[in-house]
């Protein structure tokens, strides 16, 4: 077999790709992006895929979450700051439920490129190229805006790096103490609107006040004070993620250095397509984008391509069909995993199946749609006896008004008050933490009912 090089992909078909103009601005930009250090490192990753691995066998569970895409204009430690806030609440609320380590996994640091349902977009009867992610182009409906700029790469990288910087130094430096989070949460609950979540929030009250009884809590204790967080991003702009890729020194093997964790998009997923060819060579975990059009043939070429040692961690399925449809896809799915005896982590990515147009035309996902296909998610899982993984949401720690529905109740009318998206809606911080505890109630369920089997054994 010849060796792989993270060059394979250009002899590949491309898909959902820029066509940049100046190709030699290109070749500078990625030579330059080539010199910089990467952002992450080959021993992180294999920490995460080692975590992943334990949720595929139901010892942890994944929380992946974040900025449907990254923004230069809205960049900022607030931002960063209030996402990973929101996250550890999230984290700390399914871990109570789950009773097993919740693996934390950012949509943060990377996530600037976006795939496209058209090439290009009309308004009042002009049509220029679609937006397609601030590493790529301007939102901005200008001619010179839509013109893809390799110099974005760069912005994007630095942006990236600064994350980093922020989230470890958040992650390490006191701020993700338990006692702390979980004080952030219990101000959600003194809410009137919340007292249906009140229960969970005083038995996890209850639970710290012993552990800080035995000293497990002290100031000192280094695990309860500090997190592993990891980022994540849809590898898509080729050239970004081949820049950034290094041979790690310690295995001989190739890293993508953009992100501990990277996914292929439902758009992008063909079997000999260029993504797919690029994440086969890399080491680091990957995700695949499982939509109501994956067939199981094409699954099964997908996991022999991406994973062909058959190593536990190295591949997720994130499945994402819309409330209402699970029934119809994943069963077959679920099917054609099992006769490959195929080692994958399965999440439910509950938001892009659920994309409606308003009443008052934004772009929005009902909170009880969202709910419903998490709750199909896990209903499926246990009526075939396999592992729901994990949940992928689109959120942010900002007060956003871009999803309907929740305990505050965001109508079509209020869409208009807060819708910050560039791209699709997210959900808020308010909407992000009541959604982590009607999960978790779904994972108490999953565990009892594991838990009288094995009793029953």
């Amino acid at each position: 077999m010849t060796e792989w090089h993270k060059t394979e992909w250009r002899r590949f078909p491309r898909v959902q790709m820029p066509d940049y103009t100046d190709l030699k601005e290109l070749r500078h930009v990625e030579q330059k992006l080539g010199n910089y250090p990467p952002l992450v490192f080959a021993g992180e990753a294999r920490q995460l895929k080692a975590k992943l691995a334990a949720a595929s066998r139901g010892e942890a569970f994944l929380l992946q979450g974040g900025d449907c895409a990254e923004s230069f204009e809205q960049f900022g430690a607030d931002g960063i700051r209030d996402t990973f806030k929101v996250m550890l609440q999230m984290a700390m609320v399914l871990t109570y439920g789950a009773k097993v380590p919740v693996v934390k996994l950012g949509r943060m640091a990377g996530q600037f490129a976006k795939p496209r349902s058209a090439a290009t977009e009309a308004i009042n009867g002009q049509e220029l190229p679609s937006y397609r992610g601030d590493i790529i182009n301007e939102l901005a409906f200008t001619k010179k805006a839509r013109v893809p700029d390799p110099h974005k790469m760069l912005q994007a990288y630095t942006q990236s790096a600064a994350t980093l910087n922020l989230l470890r130094a958040f992650s390490t430096g006191g701020y993700a103490d338990m006692q702390q989070v979980h004080s952030w949460t219990l101000g959600f609950t003194e809410s009137d609107r919340a007292t249906q979540y009140r229960q969970m929030a005083a038995r996890i009250s209850d639970a710290l006040d012993f552990m800080a009884a035995t000293g497990l809590a002290a100031e000192d204790n280094h695990e309860m004070r500090t997190v592993d967080f990891y980022v994540s991003h849809e590898a898509l702009l080729l050239e970004y993620e081949e820049a950034l890729t290094r041979i790690d020194s310690t295995s001989g093997k190739w890293l993508a250095g953009s992100g501990h964790f990277i996914w292929i998009g439902d758009r992008t997923r063909q079997p000999d397509g260029a993504h797919v060819e690029f994440c086969s060579g890399v080491q680091n975990p990957v995700g695949l984008k499982c939509g109501p059009t994956m067939t199981a043939d094409d699954l099964r070429k997908l996991i022999a391509k991406l994973n062909p040692e058959n190593e536990a961690g190295r591949l997720t399925l994130i499945v994402r069909f819309g409330a209402g449809a699970v029934g119809d896809h994943l069963p077959r799915l679920l099917k054609a995993v099992k006769q490959e005896g195929a080692n994958v982590l399965w999440c439910c990515d509950a938001m892009h199946g659920n994309t409606i147009k308003s009443s008052t035309g934004y772009k929005t996902r009902p909170f009880e749609s969202v709910l419903r296909e998490v709750r199909e998610f896990f209903s499926i899982h246990k009526a075939e006896g396999t592992i729901p993984g994990g949940v992928h949401f689109e959120m942010t720690g900002q007060d956003v008004t871009e999803c309907t529905g929740g305990i505050w109740a965001v109508s079509d009318e209020n869409l208009s008050d807060r819708y910050h998206t560039a791209c699709d809606p997210r959900l808020n911080a308010s909407q992000s933490l009541e959604l982590a505890f009607l999960v978790a109630d779904e994972l108490v369920n999953t565990r009892n009912i594991h838990n009288k089997t094995a009793v029953a054994r």
